[in-house]
């Protein structure tokens, strides 16, 4: 949005939580000095304002249970309720007003609108299991607003997801990228699929080009859509409709920061640095620079004459995932894009673990042809080694000894 227009917002939502003189925000507002939004600049505000982390928000939510310090209404006023997954901390409980979430709602629009889907001529299919996370509920909503056929595909295993897709002939897949990439292994010359374009979100994979390439070849050459947001922020980006490999910032939603992972200071355009988010739509239970762990590459687009930031590759990694092993920085996105060349390699975890303390992975390997197991070790292990400069030890298990994922993926185990 124009700079006026984000301050103007920035003070609305600094106004708010100033009057909520219990809250975990009130003490950050306090402790920069703000007693009153009036004086307010983005600087000012960027530069005193302490971050949010999400252990200060676990932390929160235990000490002001179950719903943390940050409400500003009653809690009757806040009909919605969601769940963080917890793949990389405790779960976390998260509800929202009304307002709050129909701004979500909007937000999705805009996704849909740069998907270039049509009421009118689009079915939209909803894979997963309706549980109380955030991401596709609001998806789902926002769909059935705008009066999409909106299919609900929960209660149903993948075979029965995979007849109904037929039997309503839905245009538009979405799901997380494991689980696209799940049924797409599944498709066969029985299913007579309609399907043009899957979103994806809820991973990173889908920043993932290979992954990307994959779910698209699967499904007979489909386009693949990537959206990125988080339970605690809600919706963040929507994909470039003419650059596929960008992710765009939603205008007006979130004043947003990049910054160094070690100075914390704000990175240059083309510069490579966490994402940080302060919520100004969604105000009711709002975060103020909160630390979002998503690892981005800082870019500018002009849309409609508005400055907008722009994520080349999408979401690179996430700082909590990154691991240094033999003094190489390693991401699961990057162990994932070398595994997902392979047709024949039905699942795998990485395991890790210290030995004469150093970090050292292993990785074991599900297999749909045993009989190319050397083969393929053979040439992961020079994958590993050309790209990351790494000898890594696999090993092949048997298969079906690894579970299928219908949600987000939990691949990496500590030893």
């Amino acid at each position: 949005m124009p700079e006026d227009e984000e301050i103007k917002s920035l003070k609305e939502l600094i106004n708010k939580q100033l009057k909520n003189c219990d809250s975990l925000n009130y003490k950050k507002l306090k402790a920069a000095g703000i007693d009153s939004p009036d004086n307010v600049t983005r600087e000012l505000f960027t530069s005193r304002v302490p971050f949010t982390t999400k252990s200060e928000i676990v932390t929160d939510h235990t000490n002001n249970n179950p719903f943390g310090s940050n409400l500003v209404k009653d809690q009757n006023q806040y009909p919605k309720f969601s769940k963080t997954s917890g793949t990389t901390s405790e779960p976390i409980f998260w509800v929202d007003s009304i307002d709050d979430w129909n701004h979500m709602l909007e937000a999705w629009s805009i996704v849909f609108s740069n998907a270039g889907l049509n009421p009118k001529a689009d079915k939209l299919f909803f894979a997963f299991s309706f549980g109380p996370f955030l991401g596709f509920w609001t998806a789902y909503e926002a769909a059935s607003k705008m009066q999409f056929m909106t299919i609900p595909g929960g209660g149903l295993n993948s075979n029965g997801r995979l007849k109904l897709l037929n039997d309503t002939s839905a245009t538009v897949l979405l799901s997380t990228p494991t689980y696209a990439l799940r049924l797409g292994k599944l498709l066969t010359d029985n299913h007579k699929v309609h399907v043009k374009k899957i979103i994806v979100a809820g991973e990173a994979g889908g920043s993932i080009p290979e992954v990307k390439q994959k779910i698209s070849r699967l499904w007979g050459n489909v386009e693949v859509i990537d959206h990125h947001g988080m339970t605690e922020v809600g919706p963040v980006t929507y994909q470039d409709p003419k650059r596929s490999s960008y992710l765009n910032m939603l205008p007006g939603f979130h004043l947003a920061e990049v910054i160094d992972i070690e100075s914390e200071q704000e990175v240059n355009f083309g510069e490579t640095g966490e994402l940080v988010l302060t919520t100004l739509k969604r105000s009711d239970n709002a975060l103020l620079r909160y630390k979002t762990g998503d690892i981005v590459e800082k870019g500018n687009i002009t849309i409609n004459g508005i400055d907008t930031l722009t994520f080349r590759n999408g979401i690179l990694g996430r700082n909590d995932d990154m691991h240094i092993i033999r003094g190489v920085n390693i991401f699961p996105s990057s162990i994932d894009a070398i595994i997902q060349k392979y047709d024949v390699i039905e699942e795998y975890r990485v395991l890790l673990f210290t030995l004469n303390s150093m970090k050292e992975i292993e990785l074991k390997i599900e297999l749909s042809d045993s009989s190319l197991e050397a083969e393929i070790i053979k040439s992961l292990s020079n994958d590993f080694n050309s790209t990351l400069s790494l000898r890594i030890p696999i090993n092949v298990v048997p298969e079906g000894t690894y579970e299928k994922y219908e949600f987000k993926a939990t691949r990496w185990i500590k030893k």
